[in-house]
């Protein structure tokens, strides 16, 4: 019996041993993939816009993004191809039509037209682009002014939804620290680039608490559902922090008027240390999404999460 005892112990020793092997194996055969994944150095490389490239999905993303870069020769807008195991992969592109713009600040698909795509600056100037990635070019189809522009705002959201088969965009001013960030909801006409009278309603993040942005990007979801991003200043170097928040909802109704319901305590939807979040995105059909960096100094970063803005 005795004998039968220590054989026993001896063949669950070796297989216990036998199975941390295999995991030691395995976990180096497939090691984790950065939560953050670079896509630049400098303060040049930072994402201040995302938007999803038709055909994307989880495992397989391509992203349009904006930089609010504002020199010559510096540039605005990217490809980021996002593969499982691959460094991402960033690929320029040139502008064309117009000058180039200073300071995009956000970017979002146009919903039922397949590259097209709408980009806004910080002094409320907007761009109709078309996306050529065979020629690795984007074009202006057209600019617009969003409704009541002030030099006193600085916008850094911008956002597009269809509903009814009208087009509803919404845009914010950021805020800054005790003024609140300003949303603005409205129907657009992209054919001639006019918006509907507007409604407005203002946004405080809870957090972060200090140098905070109360509106860094914004995306509208499902049934209208509005994401917000915050985050904190302080500046070139940090040290930098962001929160998501599920901040209410837009609607338009059968009569064309627009609804937007902004919470007064927003539900808080995650917490990113160490990161200026500037740009939101949604992969279609799943509940991912994607978060971007404007890490000024350090750089740009993307992350895709389950949930999030989506």
């Amino acid at each position: 019996m005795r004998m039968i005892k220590i054989r026993y112990t001896a063949a669950a020793t070796a297989l216990a041993c036998t199975a941390s092997l295999f995991a030691a194996q395995s976990a180096t055969a497939r090691p984790a993939a950065p939560a953050w994944q670079k896509v630049g150095d400098g303060i040049t490389s930072g994402i201040s816009g995302l938007a999803v490239v038709p055909g994307s999905r989880p495992g397989r993303t391509d992203l349009l993004v904006a930089r609010d870069n504002k020199k010559p020769g510096e540039n605005r807008l990217a490809l980021v191809r996002l593969r499982p195991g691959d460094r991402p992969q960033v690929r320029p592109l040139a502008w064309r039509g117009s000058r180039t713009p200073a300071d995009l600040e956000a970017l979002d698909a146009v919903p039922g037209r397949s590259g097209e795509y709408a980009a806004l600056a910080s002094d409320g100037t907007g761009y109709h682009l078309r996306l050529d990635t065979a020629a690795g070019t984007v074009r202006v189809l057209g600019t617009f002014t969003v409704p009541g522009a002030s030099e006193d705002d600085n916008y850094e959201g911008f956002a597009l939804t269809s509903q009814g088969h009208r087009l509803v965009a919404v845009w914010a001013d950021r805020g800054e620290d005790s003024r609140p960030g300003t949303l603005h909801a409205a129907r657009l006409d992209l054919t001639r680039r006019a918006f509907s009278a507007p409604v407005t309603a203002t946004f405080r993040a809870p957090y972060p608490a200090e140098h905070v942005r109360h509106v860094s990007d914004l995306k509208i979801g499902a049934f209208g559902a509005l994401t917000v991003s915050a985050a904190s200043d302080n500046g070139d170097d940090g040290p930098f922090d962001s929160a998501l928040y599920d901040a209410g909802t837009v609607s338009v109704d059968g009569r064309g008027t627009i609804r937007l319901t902004v919470r007064q305590s927003p539900k808080p939807l995650g917490r990113y240390a160490g990161h200026k979040i500037e740009a939101l995105a949604c992969l279609p059909h799943s509940r991912h999404g994607v978060l971007g960096t404007d890490d000024e100094n350090a750089g740009g970063a993307l992350r895709t999460v389950a949930g999030g803005p989506c």
